[in-house]
């Protein structure tokens, strides 16, 4: 069985900084990329960061120059250092894996809010 544990929302005002975290655990064969989603109250899920084994990283053009997508291979962990934090960033990220335990699937986290309000 897989998991994958978030932590590091919270409320922020405007113009702050957060740093989200996500370790995956279980019987892992491969990681091929792990990544951030959001989804705000009528809206629909939409990525913001991704990062391939291989360190290739991929960025919605709304956090480009404010979010960076960190990675510990050795921790199967990723994270999501956010600056800058803007009120339209406010939503639920959910952390994502593509990983292979014995077939590759994709795997969610629980989700954990952000909230950025003065």
């Amino acid at each position: 069985q897989v998991q994958l544990v978030e932590s590091g929302g919270g409320l922020v005002q405007p113009g702050g900084s957060l740093r989200l975290s996500c370790a995956a655990s279980g019987t892992i064969s491969m990681i091929y990329a792990m990544g951030w989603y959001r989804q705000a109250p009528t809206k629909q899920r939409e990525l913001v960061a991704t990062i391939t084994s291989g360190g290739s990283t991929n960025y919605a053009d709304s956090v480009k120059g404010r979010f960076t997508i960190p990675r510990d291979n050795a921790k199967n962990t990723v994270y999501l250092q956010m600056n800058s934090l803007k009120p339209e960033d406010t939503a639920v990220y959910l952390c994502y894996a593509d990983l292979r335990v014995t077939r590759r699937t994709n795997y969610w986290g629980q989700g954990t809010q952000v909230t950025v309000s003065s």
